[in-house]
């Protein structure tokens, strides 16, 4: 049983609708699962705070329909329900013209009913004309329902006569200024920043079982089509291997389902905290930095000056690493001016934008640590943030052609700001185990 809740665009209150349903399904004693369309981190955290469970993310870019059909249903094992997380609009997908990638084509590939989140504040009449719209582009758009976010009580009735006859509503949300999640140059604020979040949720749960209709949210959902596929061939388990995973409010941005896949192959994934550990874990034989918010906390970082250099001589001496986006800034020399690690070159400044942000096709110009010279990894850019040395190792390509080169990449180290998913490329997660073991595949 599956649900996906998607938007008319970004900022319609995905997110918001998304954690009320989670909410209010989980006080329901329903277990719960739950997913993100696309490569987004935060949203995730998000679900997980509420359902005590890991989220996934469901990316037609990094996987092919079998890998995403096992993914929903591996994760799903033992649900009720999995509710869906839509990314940007519906159609949303590459470029300004494709649904490549898009919620859409999660949706349809995994077959999964759709609910129409619409944000209803400040319209009348032409939320029927958008939600129709919405029904209408695709014939085959999977849309099962309608719910009408920042919608007064007052406007619902009314509004609901009209959109039943020819969409079926599943109910509206109030605005809830109270409940509003903050945002920053990378999306919402992580859920560990909140520090009143359970009490938001339980607000949001609390107004979506008087406003939303879960019966028929439920009924969707159980009425999904069963997921057949074939399961992703994967690497044999090695031997035991300890990595040194760093996790706080700095290094956040990790894939569930990639550390899953690591523990799989064999992996013990020691956490570690840049900010607040002074040594890195005992015994580890390898090192995955993940992206996050390191500018956020780089005097806090700088003042650590032991494990800094302990970081660094780790590096240097080759035990294995990955560094993704804010990670790969923390190996550098500088962010802002402030010391970090300095295992490469670069002194990290912020853009005030974007810069590079979106899927990208890498291509290894060598052999390395994850990939032989030639392969290509689907990946992804999200960063405000940028140094002049970003590496050379890989040439990235956009959908639209356009090319750089990206990446630092030896025989024991990958360190960039493209972010991967292992389960696009399991291989990748079987030679960085390997390396850590100091095996030869």
């Amino acid at each position: 049983p599956r649900l996906v809740l998607a938007g008319t665009n970004s900022g319609c209150g995905k997110t918001t609708v998304t954690c009320a349903v989670l909410q209010a399904l989980a006080t329901r004693g329903l277990r719960v699962g739950a997913a993100k369309c696309g490569p987004d981190y935060i949203d995730p955290m998000f679900h997980s705070r509420v359902i005590g469970a890991k989220s996934s993310n469901l990316d037609p870019f990094f996987f092919d329909r079998d890998t995403m059909r096992y993914l929903l249903a591996h994760n799903g094992e033992g649900c009720d329900i999995t509710v869906i997380e839509g990314v940007m609009g519906y159609y949303d997908g590459l470029g300004l013209t494709s649904t490549r990638a898009s919620t859409y084509e999660t949706a349809r590939e995994t077959e999964s009913p759709v609910v129409l989140v619409v944000n209803a504040r400040g319209a009348a009449l032409s939320v029927l004309a958008a939600a129709e719209g919405f029904l209408r582009f695709a014939p085959d758009s999977g849309i099962r329902g309608v719910i009408l976010n920042g919608c007064s009580a007052m406007s619902y009735d009314p509004l609901a006569r009209e959109l039943e006859n020819r969409l079926g509503v599943r109910g509206y949300l109030p605005r809830l200024p109270e409940c509003a999640l903050e945002s920053r140059h990378l999306g919402l604020i992580t859920a560990d920043e909140v520090a009143d979040l359970q009490e938001k949720l339980c607000k949001l749960a609390a107004e979506a079982e008087k406003t939303l209709d879960i019966a028929a949210l439920l009924e969707i959902a159980r009425n999904a089509p069963p997921l057949r596929f074939t399961p992703p061939v994967l690497p044999e388990a090695g031997a035991p291997v300890r990595i040194g995973v760093a996790r706080d409010r700095a290094f956040c941005f990790y894939y569930e389902d990639s550390l899953d896949l690591l523990r799989q192959l064999g992996a013990e994934l020691v956490p570690f905290s840049p900010l607040a550990d002074e040594r890195l874990p005992d015994g580890v034989q390898g090192l995955y930095l993940g992206g996050g918010y390191p500018e956020l906390y780089a005097a806090q970082l700088e003042a650590n000056h032991t494990l800094r250099r302990q970081l660094r001589e780790a590096v240097h001496a080759g035990m294995p690493c990955i560094a993704e986006c804010g990670g790969f800034m923390y190996l550098t020399q500088s962010i802002a001016g402030h010391a970090m690690a300095g295992a490469l070159p670069g002194d990290c400044f912020d853009t005030g934008k974007l810069t590079r942000f979106g899927y990208i096709t890498a291509t290894a110009q060598e052999d390395s640590l994850l990939c032989r010279a030639g392969e290509q990894v689907p990946m992804h850019e999200f960063h405000h943030w940028d140094t002049p040395q970003p590496g050379g190792a890989f040439l990235a390509e956009k959908p639209s052609g356009k090319q750089w080169r990206c990446a630092y990449a030896t025989d024991t180290l990958y360190a960039g700001f493209p972010h991967f998913h292992f389960y696009a490329k399991p291989v990748m997660a079987q030679r960085f185990l390997a390396a850590c073991r100091k095996e030869t595949l």
